[in-house]
């Protein structure tokens, strides 16, 4: 199986790239600009109601408020 990296074209002064099962907001682009690293790479990112997958790996959303 080929990395989606070698798929996807470069892009010159690029932070990082996402490819989203869903439209992306404002809102989840500011998200995923602190959660992604700068290195000018390309990431899968499957958003459902409770739970992101990012490059297969699981992230629960959770109300901030809720933290203990």
């Amino acid at each position: 199986m080929r990395d989606i990296n070698d798929i996807m074209p470069k892009i010159p002064d690029m932070k990082w790239g996402a490819l989203t099962n869903k439209y992306p907001t404002n809102k989840n682009v500011k998200e995923l600009d602190k959660m992604l690293p700068h290195d000018k790479k390309w990431h899968t990112v499957f958003d459902f109601e409770d739970h992101v997958y990012v490059d297969d790996v699981q992230v629960w959303k959770k109300d901030k408020k809720a933290w203990t």
